[in-house]
């Protein structure tokens, strides 16, 4: 498969602009508060002006990009959902009851759903653009047995992550990222423990709910498939191909495309920030672009977290995904900026600075 959209995204990815944040910080020293005193808003602002390349950072277009697909690992019994509930909860999300249209509405934020691999033919519903068809197939293989996804099924999500990107580009000032798919927390645990080199019981969580016993059960079914399938953490893509998952895939793309365009993307939960840290792999320079929203139940994200090196904002004890985080967060991005952009300087003002 011919890799040229992924090289050349990656290749347009430069990182911050320095005279901007120089720029903004300047600025923020100057606020009339005591110094910094408005501490991680302050150190959002530095971020977001830095990313945008101004002191007035656009982020008034919002768009979460939920993307959906199903994992055949649900066939080893890591879920106590069958994967019939993903179309359900995509059906929720067309209709606009669901947790994220909720919260995006109340953000600003407009949601787009994108199929990367839902086990059903979504056809019906994607009628009037309400769902991006970008499904590369009925979900992946059950990487128990073999590998999740052929390694060009691998570059082609990644490829749809960033052409959904690029589509949205020029409607979107900021990004953010979700997930739908029953038993999504399995790929992505195997991705962090392969990619951070941890025992899989410290990167496995409950996902929807799971008992002691069930939680065993996941925990081995897993160590079993990183042993059979043996993913190269030094191989980004093959790591993706033998224990990842479509939305996965498309989240990286989606993280990767943002960036090259250089726009903020805000990363949601578990299964977002797997994608994050595929990204991350694929281009160090894709964290700059990158704000995590906040820390989930999931273990796995944790550590995830702490690989990229991200401090989220919030900890709500959220464990949906969807991108709810990211729709929450985003209520900080446009607080961030308006202190940047509508706070006063002291000599603004005329108020007088500590001697």
């Amino acid at each position: 498969m011919d890799m040229d959209l992924l090289t050349e995204t990656v290749a347009r990815i430069k990182g911050q602009d320095g005279a901007a944040r120089s720029q903004a910080k300047e600025r923020l020293d100057q606020l009339i508060m005591p110094h910094w005193a408005l501490g991680r808003m302050m150190d959002l602002a530095l971020d977001l002006a830095g990313i945008c390349g101004s002191v007035h950072p656009a982020v008034k277009r919002k768009t979460i990009v939920v993307m959906a697909g199903d994992h055949g690992i649900t066939e080893a019994g890591v879920s106590l959902f069958p994967k019939e509930v993903t179309v359900e909860m995509v059906r929720g999300f067309v209709n606009g009851f669901a947790g994220i249209n909720v919260l995006a509405k109340q953000a600003g934020a407009t949601v787009k759903i994108v199929d990367m691999g839902v086990a059903e033919d979504l056809g019906s519903m994607a009628e009037g653009g309400a769902i991006i068809d970008r499904k590369i197939a009925f979900g992946t293989a059950n990487f128990a047995d073999g590998p999740a996804m052929s390694r060009d099924q691998a570059i082609q999500a990644l490829e749809a992550g960033i052409d959904v990107a690029q589509e949205l580009a020029e409607s979107t000032d900021i990004f953010g990222t979700g997930d739908m798919g029953i038993g999504n927390t399995s790929p992505s645990s195997a991705m962090v423990a392969a990619f951070c080199r941890l025992p899989v019981a410290e990167v496995v969580g409950r996902g929807t709910g799971l008992d002691d016993a069930q939680l065993e059960n996941k925990i081995a079914i897993l160590e079993k498939a990183l042993e059979l399938n043996h993913p190269d953490p030094a191989d980004p893509i093959d790591v993706l191909a033998k224990v990842g998952g479509f939305e996965i895939a498309g989240i990286a793309g989606l993280i990767l495309g943002a960036a090259a365009a250089a726009k903020p993307i805000v990363i949601d939960g578990f299964i977002s920030t797997a994608g994050a840290l595929l990204a991350a792999r694929l281009s160090p320079k894709s964290k700059e672009y990158m704000i995590a929203a906040h820390r989930s139940v999931e273990k796995g994200q944790v550590a995830a977290l702490a690989d990229l090196g991200k401090e989220p904002l919030l900890d709500l004890q959220f464990r949906l995904g969807e991108g709810t985080g990211a729709a929450v967060a985003m209520n900080l991005v446009d607080g961030a900026v308006a202190i940047l952009t509508e706070m006063a300087t002291f000599s603004e003002a005329a108020v007088s600075e500590a001697k």
